[in-house]
């Protein structure tokens, strides 16, 4: 499977009927991202706040005229692994200032994931959107 843009993810999110199936669907974009290799999983890559075992690995890509953050990121948990896979097409590859700027809690409730989350997922998720913003803070510096 590849990686929808955010705009396919929103007419998808829009095209399922109910939150059974919206889980279906981010569980199934958890399972398409590449496993973190067991090197990756360090403390300074694990993710805290988090309920779940969340490792997170920014990159910075300097082959183009201005350098883009990447990430990867793996989670113990289907459900987080998906979110971490919606990050993804949201936010990586994409200038450190343009992340910095995007509004992620605003774009993720034109998906309607807040009513859907329970608090727990709701912070894990907040603590991952805070440290890939803290590394595209440290890029853009």
């Amino acid at each position: 499977m590849s990686e929808p843009s955010f705009d396919q993810l929103l007419d998808d999110f829009e095209f399922l009927d109910d939150w059974e199936e919206r889980y279906k669907y981010v569980i199934e974009l958890g399972r398409a991202l590449e496993p973190l290799e067991d090197e990756a999983r360090t403390p300074d890559n694990k993710v805290q706040g988090c309920a779940s075992q969340v490792w997170l690995v920014s990159e910075t890509d300097s082959s183009g005229a201005n350098p883009v953050l990447t990430f990867r990121g793996d989670s113990d948990a289907l459900i987080v692994k998906g979110l971490i896979a919606i990050l993804h097409i949201l936010l990586s590859g994409r200038a450190p200032r343009d992340i910095i700027e995007t509004d992620v809690q605003a774009a993720l409730g034109k998906l309607g994931l807040h009513e859907a989350l329970t608090p727990q997922r709701s912070n894990g998720l907040a603590a991952m959107i805070s440290r890939l913003k803290a590394d595209a803070a440290l890029l853009a510096a």
